[in-house]
């Protein structure tokens, strides 16, 4: 009857809220007897949702069996099995978990079996429907195979070629390889994020001293447009061409699009060193530009290297008179609240306190733009001058030698 599917559908909602509750406060053993009543109420479930029962009992079975003090891989194993027979839709991403648990495990041998059994699987039409979902079952056992190709290339490498009467370990490590290469780059060209799988089948490449094709997969990879925006693809191009010597102007240009997707990226100190270096006014002013919105940031407050170099551009413009206004541009759309952000006196104390060499450097930048009577730079200036520090001397000079400049970009 009507009513008795509401109760029905009442009494699943209310049996599924405390399987959440019990999880989330992690009593394990609580919402394991829920689920099992939960499941045992599914014999008369005809609900026809999206999320069907077989799939919410595989998910959050998983899950408990996971954290559960008593389960044993034993356990987990047989549960799985069944949820694959279950939902044949579903089959192939149940064997997916199934290799991560085995995976978390330390169990790389089984799970290597398991993907391999996966990928043999047909079914039908369903095989071609889940297409997807085979590749990806094929990309992780292309990860398992780079992951014993590493293995015996260490080996390879510790002992060398004088330590083996025969070459088994080597002929492994090339079927390995083989295998690997074959998978990964298969999959790296579907558009999406596959990091790891680029890095692992880049380093295979480079092994074998094919730079060529594993700049072409770096660079398809962060600049094809079917793929989505990835600041990490565009890490690993210029950490490619970083060790292979490539040009400045190649790395700069890749650390350029970096800049703008990702402003506070830790390779902003290489990129601004680079742009500082540089001959051209336009990338040197670029340079500044970048160390200053990454100071935006608070997971840069007390980067010494960033500040360091602030101080030093800042100090070159200043000394040289030229290129005030880029100070003053930079400065313009900050004055209102880095001084409390940077440059309070509970800091300047914080920062003498953990760092010298940081208060030094952010008390250079805080005495040329807020000038000499900066809270910051006062007392950080009074403590180094009371150790007798004597680069703390030379700074404060520094500092009421120009002073005329706080005026002039503020």
């Amino acid at each position: 009857s009507h009513e008795h599917k509401l109760k029905f559908s009442k009494s699943k909602e209310v049996c599924l809220s405390f399987i959440q509750d019990a999880m989330l406060q992690k009593q394990w053993k609580r919402a394991a007897e829920f689920l099992t009543f939960y499941a045992e109420s599914l014999e008369k479930d005809f609900s026809t949702a999206h999320v069907g029962p077989s799939e919410m009992i595989w998910r959050i079975g998983s899950e408990i069996l996971y954290h559960h003090s008593c389960s044993s891989i034993k356990e987990f194993n047989s549960f799985i099995q069944q949820m694959k027979t279950l939902g044949i839709r579903r089959y192939l991403k149940v064997c997916l978990e199934h290799a991560f648990h085995l995976l978390c495990n330390g169990l790389i041998d089984e799970a290597y079996e398991n993907l391999s059994l996966a990928e043999s699987w047909r079914f039908g039409e369903e095989t071609a429907i889940q297409d997807k979902e085979m590749k990806l079952i094929q990309a992780y056992r292309g990860l398992l195979d780079y992951h014993s190709w590493s293995k015996q290339k260490n080996i390879l490498l510790e002992h060398g070629h004088d330590g083996f009467e025969d070459f088994s370990v080597e002929q492994e490590m090339h079927s390995c390889f083989r295998k690997a290469a074959v998978n990964l780059k298969e999959i790296i060209k579907i558009p999406g994020v596959w990091d790891i799988f680029v890095k692992c089948y880049v380093d295979l490449l480079e092994f074998y001293g094919d730079h060529n094709e594993a700049c072409q997969v770096l660079n398809e990879y962060a600049y094809n447009s079917k793929f989505p925006a990835n600041p990490n693809a565009h890490v690993y191009l210029y950490q490619f061409l970083k060790r292979h010597g490539e040009s400045k102007k190649s790395l700069i240009s890749v650390l350029k699009i970096l800049h703008d997707t990702v402003p506070s990226h830790e390779l902003m100190i290489d990129f601004n060193i680079m742009l500082q270096k540089s001959k051209k006014r336009k990338k040197r002013r670029l340079g500044l530009e970048v160390i200053f919105a990454a100071l935006d940031y608070v997971g840069w407050k007390e980067n010494v290297k960033a500040w360091n170099c602030l101080a030093r551009q800042v100090k070159q413009i200043v000394i040289s008179e030229k290129y005030l206004d880029w100070i003053k541009q930079e400065w313009n759309s900050r004055k209102d609240w880095w001084p409390a952000f940077h440059f309070s006196r509970y800091l300047a104390k914080q920062n003498w306190q953990e760092n010298e060499s940081l208060s030094h450097e952010k008390a250079l930048v805080a005495g040329i733009l807020l000038g000499k009577d900066c809270q910051y730079f006062k007392y950080v200036l009074r403590q180094g001058c009371k150790a007798q520090v004597k680069r703390f001397r030379i700074l404060k000079k520094f500092v009421n030698k120009h002073n005329s400049v706080y005026l002039r970009i503020s």
